[in-house]
Protein backbone atom coordinates (compact mmCIF):
# COMPACT_ATOMS: atom_id res chain seq x y z
CA UNK A 1 0.00 0.00 0.00
CA UNK A 2 1.13 3.45 -0.87
CA UNK A 3 1.73 6.01 1.85
CA UNK A 4 0.40 9.27 1.49
CA UNK A 5 4.16 10.50 0.94
CA UNK A 6 4.53 7.95 -1.95
CA UNK A 7 1.42 9.29 -3.53
CA UNK A 8 2.78 12.76 -3.59
CA UNK A 9 5.84 11.83 -5.15
CA UNK A 10 4.04 9.56 -7.99
CA UNK A 11 1.90 12.78 -8.98
CA UNK A 12 4.48 14.80 -8.92
CA UNK A 13 6.83 12.88 -11.16
CA UNK A 14 3.80 12.50 -13.24
CA UNK A 15 3.29 16.07 -13.70
CA UNK A 16 6.71 16.66 -14.58
CA UNK A 17 6.41 13.71 -17.18
CA UNK A 18 3.80 15.77 -19.19
CA UNK A 19 5.17 19.46 -18.07
CA UNK A 20 8.49 18.01 -20.17
CA UNK A 21 6.63 16.51 -23.26
CA UNK A 22 4.35 19.44 -23.89
CA UNK A 23 7.22 22.03 -23.60
CA UNK A 24 9.91 20.25 -25.46
CA UNK A 25 10.06 22.57 -28.28
CA UNK A 26 10.36 25.15 -25.94
CA UNK A 27 13.25 23.80 -23.97
CA UNK A 28 14.94 23.33 -27.42
CA UNK A 29 14.69 26.23 -28.47
CA UNK A 30 15.78 27.56 -24.85
CA UNK A 31 18.87 25.75 -25.35
CA UNK A 32 19.55 26.78 -29.05
CA UNK A 33 19.37 30.86 -27.80
CA UNK A 34 16.49 33.36 -29.00
CA UNK A 35 16.89 33.38 -33.03
CA UNK A 36 18.65 36.74 -34.52
CA UNK A 37 15.66 38.51 -37.12
CA UNK A 38 17.20 38.16 -40.87
CA UNK A 39 17.20 41.20 -42.72
CA UNK A 40 15.44 40.71 -46.18
CA UNK A 41 15.08 43.25 -49.44
CA UNK A 42 12.56 45.27 -48.10
CA UNK A 43 14.43 46.09 -44.92
CA UNK A 44 17.59 47.22 -46.86
CA UNK A 45 15.31 49.33 -49.42
CA UNK A 46 13.89 51.32 -46.81
CA UNK A 47 17.17 51.78 -45.34
CA UNK A 48 18.77 53.12 -48.77
CA UNK A 49 15.41 55.44 -49.00
CA UNK A 50 16.28 56.79 -45.31
CA UNK A 51 19.79 57.65 -46.31
CA UNK A 52 19.19 59.06 -49.42
CA UNK A 53 17.05 61.37 -47.83
CA UNK A 54 19.53 62.45 -45.25
CA UNK A 55 21.92 63.24 -47.95
CA UNK A 56 24.11 60.02 -47.44
CA UNK A 57 24.57 59.12 -50.74
CA UNK A 58 27.10 56.22 -50.37
CA UNK A 59 25.44 54.49 -47.60
CA UNK A 60 22.23 54.41 -49.69
CA UNK A 61 24.47 53.10 -52.61
CA UNK A 62 25.75 50.41 -50.68
CA UNK A 63 21.94 49.79 -48.86
CA UNK A 64 20.49 49.39 -52.10
CA UNK A 65 23.30 46.62 -53.26
CA UNK A 66 22.42 44.47 -50.33
CA UNK A 67 18.86 44.90 -51.57
CA UNK A 68 19.78 43.05 -54.53
CA UNK A 69 21.69 40.33 -52.89
CA UNK A 70 17.92 39.31 -51.73
CA UNK A 71 16.42 40.02 -55.36
CA UNK A 72 18.78 40.52 -57.87
CA UNK A 73 15.89 41.00 -60.46
CA UNK A 74 14.16 44.19 -58.79
CA UNK A 75 14.26 46.37 -62.07
CA UNK A 76 13.08 49.06 -59.60
CA UNK A 77 16.04 48.49 -57.34
CA UNK A 78 18.67 48.83 -59.90
CA UNK A 79 17.83 52.05 -61.52
CA UNK A 80 17.47 53.45 -58.17
CA UNK A 81 20.99 52.62 -57.91
CA UNK A 82 22.59 53.66 -60.92
CA UNK A 83 21.19 56.74 -60.22
CA UNK A 84 22.11 57.54 -57.01
CA UNK A 85 25.77 56.07 -58.14
CA UNK A 86 25.38 59.03 -60.97
CA UNK A 87 24.78 61.20 -58.50
CA UNK A 88 27.32 60.17 -55.96
CA UNK A 89 30.10 60.49 -58.12
CA UNK A 90 29.51 63.93 -57.88
CA UNK A 91 30.85 64.18 -54.50
CA UNK A 92 33.99 62.17 -55.50
CA UNK A 93 37.33 63.32 -57.20
CA UNK A 94 37.48 62.65 -60.79
CA UNK A 95 39.12 59.13 -60.78
CA UNK A 96 36.88 57.82 -57.60
CA UNK A 97 33.78 59.47 -59.21
CA UNK A 98 34.66 57.76 -62.72
CA UNK A 99 34.94 54.36 -60.89
CA UNK A 100 31.54 55.07 -59.44
CA UNK A 101 30.10 55.77 -63.17
CA UNK A 102 31.64 52.36 -64.33
CA UNK A 103 29.74 50.58 -61.70
CA UNK A 104 26.54 52.64 -62.14
CA UNK A 105 26.80 51.70 -66.09
CA UNK A 106 27.33 47.62 -64.80
CA UNK A 107 24.11 48.30 -63.09
CA UNK A 108 21.86 49.88 -65.44
CA UNK A 109 23.16 47.13 -68.39
CA UNK A 110 21.60 44.73 -66.36
CA UNK A 111 18.22 46.57 -65.66
CA UNK A 112 18.47 46.77 -69.63
CA UNK A 113 19.03 43.03 -70.30
CA UNK A 114 16.24 42.01 -67.81
CA UNK A 115 13.79 45.05 -68.81
CA UNK A 116 14.25 46.30 -72.38
CA UNK A 117 11.05 47.78 -72.52
CA UNK A 118 11.07 49.88 -69.13
CA UNK A 119 11.33 53.61 -70.04
CA UNK A 120 12.84 54.59 -67.04
CA UNK A 121 15.53 52.00 -67.29
CA UNK A 122 16.70 53.86 -70.70
CA UNK A 123 16.48 57.39 -69.21
CA UNK A 124 18.53 56.43 -66.29
CA UNK A 125 20.84 54.30 -68.54
CA UNK A 126 21.17 58.28 -70.59
CA UNK A 127 21.82 59.68 -67.28
CA UNK A 128 24.90 57.22 -66.96
CA UNK A 129 26.12 57.50 -70.16
CA UNK A 130 25.97 60.97 -70.53
CA UNK A 131 28.24 61.52 -66.93
CA UNK A 132 30.76 58.96 -68.13
CA UNK A 133 31.24 60.77 -71.32
CA UNK A 134 31.68 64.23 -69.51
CA UNK A 135 33.77 62.75 -66.80
CA UNK A 136 37.31 63.90 -67.22
CA UNK A 137 39.05 60.87 -66.54
CA UNK A 138 37.14 58.62 -69.27
CA UNK A 139 39.77 58.38 -72.07
CA UNK A 140 39.25 60.89 -75.18
CA UNK A 141 38.55 57.88 -77.42
CA UNK A 142 35.02 56.78 -75.93
CA UNK A 143 33.86 60.29 -75.23
CA UNK A 144 31.66 60.49 -78.21
CA UNK A 145 30.87 57.37 -78.38
CA UNK A 146 29.18 57.77 -74.65
CA UNK A 147 27.21 60.78 -75.72
CA UNK A 148 25.85 59.01 -78.84
CA UNK A 149 25.18 56.11 -76.95
CA UNK A 150 23.04 58.64 -74.33
CA UNK A 151 21.57 59.99 -76.66
CA UNK A 152 20.25 57.09 -78.35
CA UNK A 153 19.09 55.96 -74.65
CA UNK A 154 17.35 58.65 -74.07
CA UNK A 155 15.45 58.80 -77.53
CA UNK A 156 14.17 54.95 -76.43
CA UNK A 157 13.11 55.94 -73.07
CA UNK A 158 11.07 58.39 -74.78
CA UNK A 159 9.66 56.58 -77.26
CA UNK A 160 8.66 54.03 -74.59
CA UNK A 161 7.03 56.27 -72.62
CA UNK A 162 6.24 60.15 -74.18
CA UNK A 163 5.70 61.99 -70.87
CA UNK A 164 8.73 60.57 -69.08
CA UNK A 165 9.65 63.56 -67.54
CA UNK A 166 13.36 61.73 -66.12
CA UNK A 167 13.85 61.06 -70.00
CA UNK A 168 13.01 64.51 -71.46
CA UNK A 169 15.46 66.41 -68.68
CA UNK A 170 18.09 63.86 -69.37
CA UNK A 171 17.96 64.14 -72.97
CA UNK A 172 18.14 68.40 -72.50
CA UNK A 173 21.62 67.39 -70.80
CA UNK A 174 22.68 65.42 -73.46
CA UNK A 175 21.71 67.91 -75.96
CA UNK A 176 23.87 70.47 -73.61
CA UNK A 177 27.07 68.39 -73.59
CA UNK A 178 26.58 68.45 -77.35
CA UNK A 179 26.46 71.94 -77.24
CA UNK A 180 22.69 72.27 -79.14
CA UNK A 181 21.73 74.71 -75.97
CA UNK A 182 18.46 75.64 -77.65
CA UNK A 183 17.26 72.35 -77.58
CA UNK A 184 18.61 71.70 -74.44
CA UNK A 185 16.59 74.75 -72.95
CA UNK A 186 12.98 73.79 -74.72
CA UNK A 187 13.10 70.37 -73.07
CA UNK A 188 14.16 71.27 -70.20
CA UNK A 189 11.24 73.63 -69.52
CA UNK A 190 9.13 70.93 -70.57
CA UNK A 191 10.76 68.75 -67.99
CA UNK A 192 10.07 70.65 -65.39
CA UNK A 193 6.55 71.70 -66.46
CA UNK A 194 5.85 67.86 -66.29
CA UNK A 195 7.41 67.24 -63.49
CA UNK A 196 7.45 70.50 -61.31
CA UNK A 197 8.63 68.35 -57.81
CA UNK A 198 11.47 66.49 -59.35
CA UNK A 199 15.11 67.57 -58.11
CA UNK A 200 16.34 65.72 -61.19
CA UNK A 201 14.43 68.21 -63.74
CA UNK A 202 15.28 70.92 -61.79
CA UNK A 203 18.75 70.03 -61.37
CA UNK A 204 19.04 69.77 -65.49
CA UNK A 205 17.56 73.14 -65.85
CA UNK A 206 19.95 75.34 -64.03
CA UNK A 207 22.61 72.99 -65.37
CA UNK A 208 21.62 74.07 -68.70
CA UNK A 209 21.64 77.60 -67.38
CA UNK A 210 24.74 77.42 -66.10
CA UNK A 211 26.41 76.34 -68.99
CA UNK A 212 25.11 79.16 -70.98
CA UNK A 213 25.87 81.49 -68.43
CA UNK A 214 22.71 82.61 -66.88
CA UNK A 215 24.28 82.35 -63.53
CA UNK A 216 21.39 83.92 -61.64
CA UNK A 217 18.99 81.83 -63.04
CA UNK A 218 20.90 78.36 -62.76
CA UNK A 219 21.03 79.57 -58.92
CA UNK A 220 17.38 79.44 -58.35
CA UNK A 221 17.11 76.21 -60.07
CA UNK A 222 19.55 74.56 -57.80
CA UNK A 223 17.64 76.28 -54.90
CA UNK A 224 14.45 74.87 -56.42
CA UNK A 225 16.45 71.16 -56.56
CA UNK A 226 17.42 71.92 -52.85
CA UNK A 227 14.02 72.66 -51.72
CA UNK A 228 12.63 69.03 -52.35
CA UNK A 229 16.04 67.29 -51.98
CA UNK A 230 17.46 69.56 -48.90
CA UNK A 231 20.39 67.09 -48.27
CA UNK A 232 21.81 66.62 -51.38
CA UNK A 233 25.23 68.67 -50.75
CA UNK A 234 26.15 68.64 -54.41
CA UNK A 235 23.25 71.10 -55.32
CA UNK A 236 24.65 73.51 -52.86
CA UNK A 237 28.29 72.93 -54.04
CA UNK A 238 26.64 73.98 -57.28
CA UNK A 239 24.49 77.00 -55.94
CA UNK A 240 28.24 78.38 -54.62
CA UNK A 241 29.99 77.61 -57.49
CA UNK A 242 27.22 79.94 -59.35
CA UNK A 243 27.94 82.64 -56.82
CA UNK A 244 31.57 82.84 -57.31
CA UNK A 245 31.23 82.84 -61.17
CA UNK A 246 28.99 86.37 -60.38
CA UNK A 247 31.94 87.12 -57.58
CA UNK A 248 29.66 86.88 -55.12
CA UNK A 249 31.74 85.22 -52.79
CA UNK A 250 30.51 85.63 -49.61
CA UNK A 251 27.20 84.07 -50.71
CA UNK A 252 29.63 81.22 -52.54
CA UNK A 253 31.42 80.39 -49.35
CA UNK A 254 27.57 80.12 -47.40
CA UNK A 255 26.86 77.27 -49.30
CA UNK A 256 30.13 75.39 -49.57
CA UNK A 257 29.78 75.89 -45.62
CA UNK A 258 26.25 74.43 -45.86
CA UNK A 259 27.53 71.47 -48.23
CA UNK A 260 30.17 71.17 -45.16
CA UNK A 261 27.48 71.26 -42.44
CA UNK A 262 25.06 68.88 -43.88
CA UNK A 263 27.95 66.49 -43.98
CA UNK A 264 28.67 66.85 -40.17
CA UNK A 265 25.60 66.10 -39.27
CA UNK A 266 25.13 62.88 -40.71
CA UNK A 267 28.67 61.93 -40.22
CA UNK A 268 30.34 61.99 -43.53
CA UNK A 269 33.96 63.23 -44.19
CA UNK A 270 33.93 64.34 -47.82
CA UNK A 271 36.93 66.63 -48.72
CA UNK A 272 34.79 68.76 -51.53
CA UNK A 273 32.95 71.60 -49.56
CA UNK A 274 36.55 72.64 -47.99
CA UNK A 275 38.07 71.82 -51.61
CA UNK A 276 35.38 74.41 -53.16
CA UNK A 277 36.02 76.55 -50.02
CA UNK A 278 40.05 76.79 -50.69
CA UNK A 279 39.41 77.55 -54.72
CA UNK A 280 37.37 80.32 -53.87
CA UNK A 281 39.97 81.78 -51.37
CA UNK A 282 42.29 81.74 -54.54
CA UNK A 283 39.86 83.41 -56.32
CA UNK A 284 39.85 85.94 -54.29
CA UNK A 285 44.05 85.89 -53.33
CA UNK A 286 43.78 84.54 -50.14
CA UNK A 287 45.74 82.10 -50.35
CA UNK A 288 46.73 81.23 -46.57
CA UNK A 289 42.76 80.81 -45.87
CA UNK A 290 42.91 79.05 -49.51
CA UNK A 291 45.97 75.90 -48.15
CA UNK A 292 43.75 75.87 -44.64
CA UNK A 293 40.97 74.63 -46.31
CA UNK A 294 42.61 72.28 -48.86
CA UNK A 295 44.83 70.92 -45.88
CA UNK A 296 41.34 70.39 -43.61
CA UNK A 297 39.87 68.35 -46.95
CA UNK A 298 43.60 66.66 -47.62
CA UNK A 299 43.26 65.29 -43.90
CA UNK A 300 39.40 63.52 -44.56
CA UNK A 301 41.46 61.78 -47.65
CA UNK A 302 45.09 61.38 -47.47
CA UNK A 303 45.84 58.42 -49.79
CA UNK A 304 43.46 60.55 -52.80
CA UNK A 305 46.26 61.79 -54.91
CA UNK A 306 43.63 64.29 -56.27
CA UNK A 307 43.75 66.63 -52.96
CA UNK A 308 47.34 66.20 -53.30
CA UNK A 309 47.65 67.87 -56.61
CA UNK A 310 44.79 70.69 -55.28
CA UNK A 311 46.76 71.50 -52.47
CA UNK A 312 49.85 71.55 -54.52
CA UNK A 313 48.24 74.13 -57.06
CA UNK A 314 46.99 76.26 -54.69
CA UNK A 315 50.46 76.52 -52.93
CA UNK A 316 51.79 77.29 -56.18
CA UNK A 317 49.10 79.97 -56.63
CA UNK A 318 50.35 81.51 -53.33
CA UNK A 319 54.35 81.72 -54.49
CA UNK A 320 55.28 79.12 -52.00
CA UNK A 321 56.88 77.03 -55.08
CA UNK A 322 58.83 74.79 -52.66
CA UNK A 323 56.15 73.68 -51.05
CA UNK A 324 54.27 72.94 -53.81
CA UNK A 325 56.67 70.68 -55.01
CA UNK A 326 56.52 67.44 -52.91
CA UNK A 327 52.51 67.67 -52.70
CA UNK A 328 52.22 67.89 -57.36
CA UNK A 329 54.83 64.71 -57.11
CA UNK A 330 52.34 63.28 -55.07
CA UNK A 331 49.35 63.95 -57.10
CA UNK A 332 51.95 62.48 -60.49
CA UNK A 333 53.95 60.44 -59.65
CA UNK A 334 52.85 58.95 -55.88
CA UNK A 335 55.17 59.35 -53.00
CA UNK A 336 55.04 57.58 -49.40
CA UNK A 337 54.25 60.23 -46.63
CA UNK A 338 53.50 60.28 -42.88
CA UNK A 339 50.22 61.19 -41.01
CA UNK A 340 49.67 62.93 -38.07
CA UNK A 341 46.04 64.24 -36.48
CA UNK A 342 47.59 67.61 -35.53
CA UNK A 343 49.86 68.13 -38.14
CA UNK A 344 48.59 66.44 -40.82
CA UNK A 345 50.64 65.24 -43.57
CA UNK A 346 53.69 65.24 -43.47
CA UNK A 347 56.71 64.46 -46.51
CA UNK A 348 59.20 62.11 -45.55
CA UNK A 349 61.92 64.98 -46.38
CA UNK A 350 59.85 67.22 -44.00
CA UNK A 351 59.48 64.76 -41.29
CA UNK A 352 61.95 64.46 -37.51
CA UNK A 353 63.46 61.15 -36.54
CA UNK A 354 60.52 60.42 -33.74
CA UNK A 355 57.95 60.88 -36.64
CA UNK A 356 59.64 58.38 -39.16
CA UNK A 357 59.84 55.93 -36.49
CA UNK A 358 56.80 56.23 -34.98
CA UNK A 359 54.12 57.50 -37.88
CA UNK A 360 52.42 54.84 -40.07
CA UNK A 361 53.81 55.60 -43.67
CA UNK A 362 51.10 55.93 -46.30
CA UNK A 363 51.84 55.25 -49.55
CA UNK A 364 49.97 57.26 -52.52
CA UNK A 365 49.35 56.34 -55.86
CA UNK A 366 49.95 58.62 -58.33
CA UNK A 367 47.31 60.08 -61.05
CA UNK A 368 46.99 58.74 -64.65
CA UNK A 369 47.86 61.53 -67.21
CA UNK A 370 44.68 62.58 -68.15
CA UNK A 371 42.10 65.65 -68.39
CA UNK A 372 41.21 65.80 -64.70
CA UNK A 373 45.06 65.79 -63.67
CA UNK A 374 47.22 67.38 -66.69
CA UNK A 375 47.12 70.70 -64.49
CA UNK A 376 48.97 69.12 -61.61
CA UNK A 377 51.39 67.52 -64.48
CA UNK A 378 52.31 70.70 -66.25
CA UNK A 379 52.27 72.97 -63.47
CA UNK A 380 55.00 70.69 -61.26
CA UNK A 381 56.90 70.34 -64.72
CA UNK A 382 57.04 74.36 -63.86
CA UNK A 383 58.03 74.25 -60.36
CA UNK A 384 61.07 71.73 -60.81
CA UNK A 385 62.20 73.92 -63.92
CA UNK A 386 62.12 76.97 -61.67
CA UNK A 387 64.41 74.93 -59.20
CA UNK A 388 66.42 73.90 -61.51
CA UNK A 389 65.52 70.02 -61.74
CA UNK A 390 65.30 69.52 -65.13
CA UNK A 391 66.15 66.07 -65.58
CA UNK A 392 63.03 65.07 -63.51
CA UNK A 393 60.74 68.14 -65.29
CA UNK A 394 62.12 66.56 -68.92
CA UNK A 395 60.78 63.27 -68.24
CA UNK A 396 57.02 64.80 -67.68
CA UNK A 397 57.20 67.20 -70.33
CA UNK A 398 57.69 64.45 -72.62
CA UNK A 399 54.81 62.95 -71.50
CA UNK A 400 52.74 65.85 -71.81
CA UNK A 401 53.91 66.14 -75.43
CA UNK A 402 53.06 62.35 -76.10
CA UNK A 403 49.21 63.05 -74.65
CA UNK A 404 48.92 66.88 -75.04
CA UNK A 405 51.07 67.63 -78.08
CA UNK A 406 48.18 69.25 -80.49
CA UNK A 407 47.13 71.69 -77.69
CA UNK A 408 48.47 74.65 -77.87
CA UNK A 409 48.34 76.03 -74.40
CA UNK A 410 49.93 73.35 -72.73
CA UNK A 411 52.81 72.82 -75.17
CA UNK A 412 53.51 76.71 -74.70
CA UNK A 413 54.12 76.03 -71.01
CA UNK A 414 56.70 72.88 -72.18
CA UNK A 415 58.21 75.44 -73.92
CA UNK A 416 58.81 78.02 -71.27
CA UNK A 417 59.62 75.55 -68.81
CA UNK A 418 62.47 74.25 -71.60
CA UNK A 419 63.92 77.84 -72.08
CA UNK A 420 63.72 78.08 -68.31
CA UNK A 421 65.95 74.88 -67.87
CA UNK A 422 68.36 75.69 -71.26
CA UNK A 423 69.01 79.28 -69.45
CA UNK A 424 69.68 78.01 -65.86
CA UNK A 425 72.29 75.43 -67.98
CA UNK A 426 73.79 78.27 -69.62
CA UNK A 427 74.85 80.23 -66.20
CA UNK A 428 75.42 77.01 -64.83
Amino acid sequence: MFTLTGTIIIIALIALNITIVTTADDLELMLLGTPTPTRNSNSYLHEAQDLFSSGDLGGAVSAYKEALKFDSENIEAMVELARLQTYYSRLLTPNLGYTQLLDAYDTIQVAAELAPENSNVHAIRALVLDWLATNGSTPFEQREEYLADASQAAQLARQLDSNNALAMAFQAEIAADQLRFDQATQLAEQAVALAPNSMDTHRVYAYILESTRYYSRAIEEYKRAAEIEPNMTFLYISIGQNYRQLALYDQALEYFDQAASINKAIGIEDPLPYLAIAKTYTRQGEFFAAARNAEAALALDYTNPDLYGQLGYIRSQARNFEGSIPMLECAVSGCEVLYDDFYGVIPLTDATEDQLANLEHIQVEGLPLNNSSVVYYYVYTSMLAAFGICDTAETYMKMLENTYGGDETIMGIVAENRQVCAILAADN
